[in-house]
């Protein structure tokens, strides 16, 4: 059976794959420019992400898997947050509302061939208090999540809706992954 060659750097996202027992031969970090097209809309930006990342990764005949996660309000994407203020921000933007996170997932098969998926998932945060917004931003979870948060974490709390895929909301849609690569060929 041919490699399987994750292609992120998210250790989220092989996290989820060991959930479903599959352990990728290999891990690359994908080096690409993620900046937003001028009013490109989320779920072709997270699907172009993604295609990206798979490109930019060269395994001749081996399995590659490569994903991209966009939270969104609206049009708006929100940013892998950096900084305290821009988690705050997002936070804001996202308590009392529903929001749309998109996940695209790319695989490219020994033989060339290319599949990929979109995902949406709905969620849906509670009103936040003050106290339990600025707890989480000392937590420090928010670091480099896009939206600012981690739906697996403490931000679960916050969590008063969720239509979709929980897995992709967290970085990778498993269902999806898992028939994506077996359409292209590959077994377990």
């Amino acid at each position: 059976m041919a490699d399987l060659i994750l292609a992120s750097s998210s250790p989220r996202r092989l996290d989820l794959l060991r959930q479903l027992g599959i352990v990728p031969d290999a891990v690359m970090s994908p080096d690409i420019d993620e900046t937003p097209h001028k009013a490109e809309p989320p779920r072709l930006y997270a699907a172009r992400m993604a295609a990206e990342k798979l490109a930019s990764v060269t395994a001749p005949g081996a399995f590659v898997i490569a994903a991209d996660t966009v939270v969104a309000l609206g049009r708006r994407i929100l940013p892998k947050t950096e900084t305290e203020a821009e988690a705050r921000r997002c936070l804001d933007l996202l308590a009392g509302r529903r929001h749309r996170v998109h996940s695209a997932v790319a695989a490219r098969g020994p033989d060339g061939r290319i599949a990929a998926r979109n995902v949406m998932t709905t969620v849906g945060f509670a009103r936040l208090d003050r106290d339990a917004a600025e707890a989480y931003l000392a937590s420090g979870e928010w670091r480099g999540k896009a939206g600012g948060y981690a739906i697996q974490g403490r931000a679960a709390g916050f969590v008063d809706f969720l239509a979709g895929s929980h897995s992709g909301v967290v970085g990778l849609p498993l269902h999806e992954t898992l028939n994506l690569l077996r359409g292209l060929g590959w077994r377990a």
